[in-house]
């Protein structure tokens, strides 16, 4: 690749073939700097969280850097100086991927809050950027592939899913957490219905609520809301639980599972009135779970108790050492 605008110089060899599909997923580390005789660094992403990763042919903001990936082969490792002409949208894609890779945000107060035409008004945040965009260069990107997945063969981000696969995928998330709590893994059931109420959440928010859509979605969310609660109760992150269960509840009042599941979250923060009120009410609904609210109310009774005779020696204590 040398046509004027891109020269390419291989800087390591790699091993295989570079003929990729759209879809296949590339991971690579990019350093750019600029191509003057002291060179200024831009990026560099050693020095973020994790390598950049790249989906073929999704309309990437920078098609010049997509093309250059395109002639390398994995394990590469290739420098390629790139005319300024062609990198007129480089400035705004490096602020997206500082802000998703880097490992330092930028405060709110100094991100622009809208762009103008071709030119950003009040700025991207970060002063080189700024001045790339005020003065555009010819820049050098290093370029270090590192894994390359055929299309079909990962796990899609649900940003790079179709409409039908991003609803697929709740169902399928619930699922793995069904089974992960099935086998004590707590936590990891716990980020699953994490995540797949995360994805409804997203879903959710382009419909209008109480829309025929929105109520679907809607009803998807509680059963995953009552999973994740009960991992989150055996955790022990009951304020929580008592959140999640009261979505539940402001739907479906009568949800014995969420009452059950918020009356302990209750007892365990100490919320006596709140406590008795939801465990009485679900032992009234479902004379299954009788027994187990009758003891989450009697270990109540004690807490009051102990409670009460704690606050008794206080005050005793304070008076006789007056």
């Amino acid at each position: 690749m040398d046509n004027g605008l891109i020269k390419k110089k291989i800087l390591y060899q790699g091993k295989g073939k570079s003929d990729y599909n759209d879809g296949t997923k590339v991971t690579f580390h990019i350093k750019t700097e600029t191509c003057e005789d002291s060179p200024q660094l831009i990026d560099d992403s050693h020095r973020w969280s994790k390598p950049v990763e790249l989906i073929l042919g999704k309309k990437f903001k920078l098609e010049v850097l997509e093309a250059c990936i395109h002639t390398m082969i994995l394990g590469e490792v290739a420098s390629f100086t790139i005319d300024k002409s062609l990198l007129s949208p480089y400035p705004l894609v490096s602020k997206t991927l500082r802000e998703a890779y880097g490992e330092t945000k930028v405060d709110k107060e100094k991100k622009p809050h809208h762009c103008c035409g071709m030119g950003f008004k009040e700025g991207l945040g970060y002063q080189d950027l700024d001045e790339l965009v005020k003065t555009p260069k010819d820049l050098k990107f290093t370029i270090e592939l590192v894994k390359v997945a055929g299309a079909g063969s990962y796990e899609k981000e649900f940003w790079a899913m179709t409409e039908s696969e991003r609803l697929e995928s709740i169902p399928a998330l619930k699922e793995q957490g069904n089974a992960l709590y099935k086998e004590r893994n707590y936590e990891a059931a716990s980020k699953a219905y994490s995540e797949a109420l995360g994805r409804l959440e997203q879903l959710m928010l382009r419909e209008k609520p109480n829309d025929e859509e929105w109520l679907k979605l809607n009803e998807m969310k509680m059963p995953l809301l009552l999973n994740f609660s009960q991992c989150q109760l055996i955790r022990g992150e009951y304020y929580a639980v008592i959140e999640h269960c009261t979505t539940v509840l402001e739907k479906d009042p009568d949800n014995v599972k969420a009452l059950y599941r918020r009356g302990r979250a209750y007892v365990e923060v100490f919320s006596p009135a709140e406590a008795r009120k939801d465990l009485e009410k679900a032992a009234r609904l479902d004379a299954t779970v009788s027994p187990g609210c009758r003891k989450l109310l009697s270990q109540l009774a004690n807490m009051e108790s102990e409670k009460t005779m704690h606050d008794r020696s206080a005050y005793k204590k304070l008076f006789s050492s007056s």
